[in-house]
């Protein structure tokens, strides 16, 4: 065989890899999507119990959760760092200037962010919750324009207005006679869009040089202690934190926990294996995965404005994070 066959043969072999590749990706980043959704209805289940209500502050359960939530996670991922002998690599990162980066921004994805999910998953209910934070990647994308000085084209502006008209339409009519707090629930849903849109800014700009794994493990094990030394006692909220021990509600948290760090790997692995865009696409589908848990799962009634809302945030989303074209083009192949 002559040398350009070979050459040739050889390319075509490596094509094949790579679209193989990032067709694993795709399963990966739909994993993503599934988990973070199934997460967020079941953290829902966690604080419509003992000790999350009867007689806490509005906010002390919501955020003992959230604490709860990322101290498990961060538990159940160092345990996979631990099994894949990587583990030491948690110090030898956070003495770095990227390991501060990711520090930094997982105080945006915890604290901020996650508070701020959980308290509206507690006030207007998960699935409303969820599809509200969905519109994350139009923020980070907004945020990446002033921090990262990258430019948005009319397609994802398009995305972003998308996003803000689903987020409208999810919120317009609120349950009845449940949630007596449903637009300051709304409101805190947004707040963490932004803190998780900060997140991916940060993160992006922290992760060249640190492990996708070990930047994971890191980012939950700050968020856990921040929430634990600087969050709760300020919010009432230790007293509840313990008392979960206690309790049933903690075996929901702790699956949540796990759901939350499979979410993360998952989501990574995407992102290295079929790319930014792609992986976001799938990962944002966690608002629509969310309605079909909570209707599994729970008494959530598919209301048109919410299944509406659903759809055109995540049609949104898509705009801002992926070309149709490619995605089409992959499936193709």
């Amino acid at each position: 065989m002559s040398e350009t066959g070979v050459a040739g043969r050889i390319q075509t072999l490596q094509a094949k890899r790579e679209i193989s590749h990032a067709k694993t990706g795709l399963l990966w980043g739909g994993i993503s999507g599934a988990t973070w959704g199934l997460d967020g209805v079941i953290l829902g289940m966690a604080l419509a119990m003992a000790p999350f209500t009867g007689g806490v502050s509005l906010y002390a359960g919501p955020l003992a959760g959230a604490a709860m939530h990322d101290g498990f996670a961060g538990f159940w991922l160092f345990l996979y760092n631990l099994f894949t002998g990587r583990w030491r690599d948690y110090g030898r990162t956070l003495v770095t200037k990227p390991g501060m980066i990711v520090c930094l921004a997982s105080l945006f994805g915890g604290p901020v962010a996650m508070s701020g999910y959980l308290l509206g998953i507690n006030m207007a209910g998960a699935s409303y919750a969820l599809a509200i934070t969905a519109i994350y990647p139009a923020v980070g994308a907004i945020l990446a324009v002033f921090l990262l000085k990258e430019k948005i084209s009319p397609r994802i502006w398009v995305g972003i207005i998308l996003c803000i008209a689903g987020a409208i339409i999810v919120g317009y009519t609120p349950p009845e006679g449940e949630f007596p707090n449903f637009y300051l629930g709304l409101g805190l849903a947004l707040l963490a869009t932004f803190g998780w849109g900060m997140e991916g800014t940060l993160s992006t700009f922290g992760m060249d040089m640190v492990d996708p794994d070990i930047a994971i493990g890191i980012r939950e094990a700050t968020s856990f202690v921040v929430y634990l030394v600087g969050v709760l006692p300020v919010a009432a909220g230790l007293i509840v934190f313990w008392d979960a021990f206690k309790e049933q509600s903690l075996y929901y948290v702790a699956l949540a926990g796990f759901l939350g760090g499979l979410s993360y790997l998952a989501w990574y692995r995407a992102l290295n294996m079929t790319g930014v865009g792609r992986a976001m696409a799938l990962n944002i589908t966690y608002a629509l995965w969310a309605v079909f848990f909570g209707w599994l799962l729970t008494d959530l009634e598919l209301t048109t404005t919410l299944i509406v809302g659903s759809v055109v945030i995540t049609i949104g989303t898509l705009l801002v994070v992926a070309n149709p074209k490619e995605l089409v083009k992959l499936r193709n192949s």
